[in-house]
């Protein structure tokens, strides 16, 4: 039996991509008309049009995961002006259309969904939100700085890697080390932790300092703001832990 009911997405690629294609391919469909039938309509669309094939429940199902994904994301919503159970394609679901390269801007939103450390919620989130991916990222390797020179108590004359050397200096033979090092970590474990915040400075904190770098990528901006999230958290665990072992 066949069907002349088009598929809301061929079933080739409901076969083999992975949902949050599917969800695209969908949202083009459905942004075809300004309001668009209940849900419903759409599974039974993709049910009549997949009738002949062997695999139609499956098929329906990632239609129906395809829908979901668009929920989730706010990229479809009730058309409030329209009957009951009427859809629409939201403001960002037509930005996304607009512009392939929204797809990625919404995967990396995706990875700073979550609380971050206070002192970026601000201007950080609000830099990377706006596209300005190298602001953003400046902005929270300095909080990083910050947060070490003020937990290190270390002068204003350390900055950068040096001041990263300085405040994390592992003890060596007994010798005393940097006032944020854990003295009771294996000596390796010091020097890790003592390059981790110098290479994370050198890299993604210094360049921006001397000259324009361009973050064409927002997920690669959004996971050096979450390293700088995770400095500061280990930060305060380092300041944690010379108040207690002062007391």
């Amino acid at each position: 039996m066949t069907t002349n009911t088009p598929a809301p997405i061929p079933a080739d690629a409901l076969r083999t991509l992975p949902t949050p294609e599917l969800g695209m391919l969908l949202l083009k469909t459905l942004a075809q008309d300004a309001y668009f039938l209940p849900q419903n309509n759409v599974f039974a669309k993709a049910r009549m049009a997949f009738t002949s094939e062997p695999d139609k429940t499956d098929l329906v199902d990632r239609v129906g995961e395809a829908w979901a994904w668009l929920q989730s994301k706010a990229l479809v919503s009730l058309a409030t002006s329209q009957p009951s159970n009427n859809h629409r394609v939201t403001a960002e679901g037509h930005q996304l259309l607009a512009d392939p390269s929204a797809v990625l801007k919404l995967a990396a939103s995706e990875r700073l969904a979550g609380p971050m450390h206070p002192v970026l919620e601000g201007h950080v989130r609000t830099n990377f939100n706006l596209g300005e991916y190298e602001t953003a990222c400046f902005a929270a390797m300095k909080e990083v700085e910050v947060a070490v020179r003020n937990a290190a108590g270390l002068g204003h004359s350390e900055i950068g890697v040096k001041l990263m050397r300085a405040a994390f200096k592992p003890y060596n033979n007994g010798a005393g080390g940097g006032p944020l090092a854990d003295a009771g970590a294996e000596g390796g474990e010091q020097d890790a932790m003592a390059a981790l915040f110098a290479g994370a400075i050198g890299a993604f904190k210094n360049p921006t300092s001397h000259r324009t770098v361009t973050f064409d990528d927002p997920i690669e901006a959004a996971e050096v703001i979450q390293l700088a999230d995770l400095l500061l958290r280990l930060v305060e665990r380092a300041r944690k832990r010379g108040v207690e072992a002062a007391e």
